[in-house]
């Protein structure tokens, strides 16, 4: 299963977060480096290995949606909000942006957030809903979607 995981880790984040940013960045000639965005590159690329570990270790299973876990992830970053690996790739991406300054990047992070939030409303939360049903309830109630809950500006879901 370290194997699955570590494949997972290369074809999922590590082309959206890592590859993808660098190419983008090759076609761009001017390289300007801003030292904010390579902090927060790391602390996205150190949050986003504590979340694939949690897949593995609490979920007994990868971060792929051909692999994915098979109890339902509630701990470390877990407990804070629902989508805390695609927080960890929004500030590497966002970290890749600030560091090469570059607008592109940023349009690129955007982008990939924007679609997150499709993947995650309209993918994966009806899937554990499916699921892991009672509890992805339980969790869902108690665990904000994104780091703030958004339920004081009447959106239902968090």
């Amino acid at each position: 299963m370290l194997a699955r995981a570590v494949l997972a880790f290369v074809a999922c984040p590590g082309i959206v977060a890592y590859a993808v940013p660098f190419l983008l960045h090759r076609i761009e000639s001017d390289s300007h480096r801003n030292r904010a965005g390579l902090i927060l590159l790391c602390i996205g690329t150190l949050l986003l290995l504590w979340c694939v570990r949690d897949f593995y270790v609490a979920g007994r299973g990868t971060l792929a949606p051909w692999a994915p876990p098979r109890r339902l992830v509630t701990v470390g970053l877990y407990r804070y909000t629902r989508n805390p690996m695609y927080i960890a790739v929004a500030l590497v991406l966002l970290g890749w942006a600030l560091w090469f300054e570059s607008w592109m990047l940023l349009t690129y992070a955007l982008a990939v957030t924007a679609a997150f939030r499709v993947r995650v409303v309209f993918g994966e939360e009806p899937w554990l809903a499916r699921t892991h049903g009672e509890a992805w309830q339980r969790y869902k109630a108690r665990v904000p979607r994104w780091l703030v809950s958004h339920r004081a500006a009447r959106d239902p879901e968090g």
